[in-house]
């Protein structure tokens, strides 16, 4: 009988990180539309974290994705958006977790933000992870 794999145990699959931007980046070149890369993080230790990206992931489209990094660091894959509409997403979907889940204490989410799009060249997972995470904008 063939084992089944849980979504989350291949959600951190490293290999997967390179079909979800493949995935993106075809999308976007097929159906000229952009396409939003969402870096997100939280500081080291941080327990809210985890539930906010669950939260988040749980309110996800079909052609949307989480690739989860360390417990600390995902990469969100918006599909069809272009910037200004995926960070009103993630924004609203933030506000919505604080709203619903009353915490003493906040979630120590940043984010940061890359396009995908038919006008933007090739993009290699180096490229990406450097643009999302780099050395500079995170402490995780």
């Amino acid at each position: 009988m063939k084992e089944l794999v849980s979504h989350r145990s291949h959600a951190s699959d490293p290999r997967r990180i390179r079909e979800l931007l493949t995935r993106a980046k075809s999308f976007a070149e097929e159906h000229q539309v952009r396409s939003l890369l969402v870096g997100m993080w939280c500081e080291k230790g941080d327990l809210v974290f985890p539930e906010v990206v669950d939260f988040i992931e749980s309110s996800l489209r079909v052609d949307d994705a989480i690739f989860r990094m360390t417990r600390e660091r995902v990469i969100l894959f918006l599909t069809d958006v272009d910037r200004e509409t995926g960070e009103e997403i993630v924004r609203r979907n933030l506000q919505s977790f604080q709203g619903r889940f009353a915490r003493t204490c906040e979630p120590s989410v940043q984010l940061r933000f890359s396009e995908l799009g038919p006008d933007i060249p090739g993009t290699r997972v180096r490229d990406v992870l450097l643009t999302l995470f780099d050395r500079e904008g995170t402490s995780g």
